[in-house]
């Protein structure tokens, strides 16, 4: 009895020590696989440097890294040149899809807005979403409209039955720097004239 279950051990062993072996040796075979464009690969961590045209990225399994040498960085990635090698860097922001540097975003993820390199679920207070976009604009909030200019039609304050007159608002400095969209900042409206000028009035200047 006891041969039988030493037996039924040693079978059941010697299968776990070849499905591990057969294992091994496709992680390896994928590995060498993406070792194109390599100068230096490994069997267990891929490409460890890449030719001088080439980004190396690396990317975690648990405890373990593994390298592969790419033309451009994948999404969620920038590359960055140095002297020795070019890598790959993650962007900080989880929800950052295309980034220019590890903390300026340049496109976010779905149901995400992008103001000023950062990646927000909503777009911050003073801000609006762009038209046909998922970025997010400074709004514009003009100062309050002047008086009503004099009634003038084409230069003549009289003379004429019907004019216009205008009035105007100013954008913060801050506001128009930023290309915000704004509203209207002038208005006009028609207005009625005194018919008859008095003295022979002419026209204004």
């Amino acid at each position: 009895m006891l041969w039988i279950i030493f037996m039924l051990l040693l079978f059941i062993s010697s299968m776990e020590m070849l499905t591990q072996n057969r294992w091994k040796k496709q992680v390896s075979a994928g590995l060498l696989e993406n070792c194109t464009g390599c100068v230096l690969c490994s069997e267990d961590n891929g490409c460890i440097t890449c030719h001088h045209r080439l980004f190396l990225l690396i990317w975690r399994d648990g405890i373990r890294q593994y390298g592969m040498c790419v033309h451009t960085c994948p999404a969620g990635y920038f590359g960055v040149r140095g002297l020795e090698v070019n890598r790959c860097t993650k962007c900080r922001s989880p929800s950052c899809e295309s980034c220019f540097s590890r903390d300026f975003c340049m496109k976010c993820k779905d149901k995400f807005y992008l103001h000023k390199g950062q990646c927000f679920r909503q777009c911050p207070p003073s801000t609006a979403v762009q038209p046909g976009t998922r970025e997010c604009q400074e709004t514009c909030e003009p100062g309050p409209w002047s008086k009503w200019s004099a009634c003038t039609h084409e230069g003549r304050t009289c003379g004429c039955k019907w004019g216009v007159e205008t009035r105007v608002r100013e954008v913060p400095g801050a506001a128009r720097e930023e290309g915000a969209a704004c509203p209207a900042l002038l208005e006009t409206r028609k207005c009625r004239m005194r018919k008859h000028c008095p003295g022979g009035e002419h026209p204004t200047a």
